[in-house]
């Protein structure tokens, strides 16, 4: 019988060093209510919006995602870290920590967390000057927000990169 090893990386270098490095990279935004996705290019270089989920149950939620994992060949899991404003860890924090402990049980992919610190807020300025509804961006502001966290992951990633060139 095989053990799983879970998957979950602090460091962005180790994260980096064991996915694909050719494949997308999905993006989580763990809301209250919502939860945002976003998905980037095979070559990591762009986030894209990809879908608002409803919160669910862990077991029903995580089978969704699993789905979506497999169906756009994902090799790498950024979930954002919603640290306090001082940079300390709070309930949310734990929460998130427990989410994806529990979700590397379900996917042997590495997983690594993002500083999310006013990502929402970002979401919220850029939704504002589209002129969207409070409606709509109520249901698009997760997915933005997850967009943003990988972006800025992926943006970090290419620095690292060129930084190795020189």
């Amino acid at each position: 019988m095989s053990r799983k090893i879970r998957m979950i990386r602090e460091n962005l270098n180790d994260f980096f060093n064991e996915t694909k490095r050719v494949g997308p990279f999905l993006g989580i935004d763990l809301g209250e209510k919502r939860v945002g996705l976003s998905i980037s290019d095979r070559t990591q270089s762009i986030a894209s919006n990809y879908a608002t989920l409803q919160k669910k149950k862990f077991s029903v939620f995580s089978l969704e995602l699993k789905s979506i994992i497999d169906k756009e060949i994902i090799c790498g899991i950024v979930i954002g870290l919603p640290l306090n404003m001082d940079g300390s860890e709070g309930p949310k924090c734990q929460s998130t920590r427990d989410f994806a402990k529990n979700f590397s049980n379900i996917v042997n992919l590495p997983i690594t967390f993002w500083d999310e610190r006013l990502t929402t807020v970002a979401a919220e300025r850029s939704l504002l000057s589209a002129d969207l509804s409070r409606k709509k961006r109520r249901h698009v502001i997760d997915s933005v927000a997850a967009v943003l966290i990988l972006q800025n992951l992926l943006d970090r990633i290419k620095n690292l990169e060129q930084r190795e060139v020189w």
